[in-house]
């Protein structure tokens, strides 16, 4: 068994955490690649260091003094250091980091530091070998990185060890530092899971897992305890604040289990995101996997008799709002009326012109424009299986008055989704959640 375990900032902001870190780390033996971000916030008004080495360079570049923010940041890291007791002789590396700044240092290589520091503290606390991450995480010259080079290299360093590593970079050829996308660190961890073939992908974090809803509308909503990619990439693209696509490929593209796990409460399973499960080991019961949503469309009906039989016509809609680079997110459809659903944000500036074209074009006998839309998105593999769960969804909105302006379901039967006026939005996340999660009590 071969586990990679990835820590994000929130599990790295001070001493305590870092000790949990090491407890959890070392609870398991199959844990022999870390992936660490750099320290985040202790409490709501503190920083990010990763935030603070951005803001260091950009007074570089403007010709004002870092002084006061680089000591805000070797003091936090002397403050982790010296709290662990750990003989680790960093003021070397922060006297050569501060005439490197004065030498005209690179964004990319100053930020970087954060997880770099990071992650030589997690070494020396567990008594693994560092392996700095511009010695594995290879990028091509066009900047995107070269998987096959990287995984190689880190099959080769890591071979018979336990090591840490930091996210968030690598190196260009040459040795040039480069960072990848804010969350880099969640993507380091997974190319490390992906080049090593690894058994689980662990990403530690500060919640137990993906939540069947947003608690910023459902406080009590429960982990979802196993959930495919497929049906994650549902959630994620309607709007659940879930792990970024870049994070997923890798693994999934090895078929690799990924385990999402709260640094606080390492007792907690956390949720398991796999290609598929075993019928086994799945809940009867639970045949919805989660509820997301997003505010901000229009729905665009275009009627027009004798329209279904009229080869070309849908086409001809798509490439106008092609035309005006209007992303189409979904398109239902009825007899003789072709309906489009666009965000407001992109349909709202080129409103007029699109339906002035639209009307010169195909001389609909009516376009209507439903404003203020949010859809919602009812996501769950097990609903195939189970009959009436379009009028389960139904019945519960219309008991409580939420009226539904649009229906449609995909052709894998993964997901339900919803058209809801704005002002129903919350509620309608509030009402189905109760609605399914009561049931599955039963």
């Amino acid at each position: 068994m071969l586990k990679v375990a990835k820590f994000g900032g929130s599990s790295l902001s001070d001493s305590t955490n870092m000790l949990r870190v090491r407890d959890i780390v070392l609870a398991d033996e199959a844990r022999k690649v870390i992936v660490v971000s750099a320290p985040g916030k202790r409490f709501s008004d503190d920083h990010k260091l990763t935030d603070l080495l951005y803001l260091c360079h950009a007074h570089l570049t403007y010709g004002v003094s870092c002084d006061p923010v680089f000591e805000l940041i070797t003091s936090r890291f002397l403050e982790i250091r010296d709290a662990l007791h750990l003989d680790l002789p960093l003021e070397e590396d922060f006297a050569a980091l501060r005439k490197e700044m004065d030498a005209k240092i690179s964004q990319d290589y100053l930020v970087s530091r954060g997880e770099y520091f990071s992650a030589r503290i997690m070494a020396a606390l567990t008594g693994f070998d560092f392996l700095d991450a511009a010695d594995w995480l290879t990028f091509s010259f066009d900047g995107s990185v070269d998987t096959e080079e990287s995984y190689k290299k880190l099959r080769a360093l890591t071979e018979g060890k336990r090591v840490v590593t930091p996210g968030f970079y690598g190196a260009l050829p040459g040795g040039r530092i480069k960072l990848l996308d804010r969350g880099g660190s969640d993507i380091s961890g997974a190319y490390a899971a992906a080049a090593l073939d690894a058994d689980v992908y662990e990403n530690w974090t500060d919640v137990s897992g993906i939540l069947m809803a947003d608690p910023r509308i459902v406080p009590e909503a429960r982990p979802i305890a196993r959930v495919t990619y497929s049906e994650l990439r549902e959630l994620s693209y309607i709007g659940a604040q879930v792990l970024h696509e870049a994070t997923v490929f890798p693994v999934r593209e090895k078929n690799i289990t990924l385990n999402i796990r709260n640094t606080r409460r390492p007792e907690d399973p956390g949720t398991l995101i796999s290609e598929h499960f075993d019928e086994e080991s799945e809940n009867e019961k639970s045949f919805i996997t989660g509820f997301a949503g997003r505010k901000g469309f229009d729905i665009i009906t275009v009627t027009k008799n004798g329209m279904s039989s009229e080869p070309g016509a849908f086409r001809r809609i798509l490439e106008l709002f092609e035309k005006y680079r209007v992303p189409i997110s979904y398109a239902p459809s009825g007899i003789d009326c072709y309906s489009v659903v666009a965000p407001d944000s992109a349909f709202q500036p080129v409103r007029f012109q699109l339906l002035a074209e639209l009307q010169k074009t195909l001389s609909p006998d009516h376009v209507h424009v439903s404003e203020n839309i949010a859809i919602v998105a009812v996501v769950g593999r097990r609903m195939v299986f189970r009959s009436g769960s379009s009028g389960k969804i139904f019945t519960a909105l219309g008991e409580h008055g939420i009226n539904i302006r649009m229906i449609l379901q995909g052709p894998e039967e993964l997901n339900i989704l919803i058209g809801v006026k704005e002002k129903d939005y919350e509620e309608a996340i509030r009402v189905l959640y109760s609605s399914f999660s009561e049931q599955e009590k039963k």
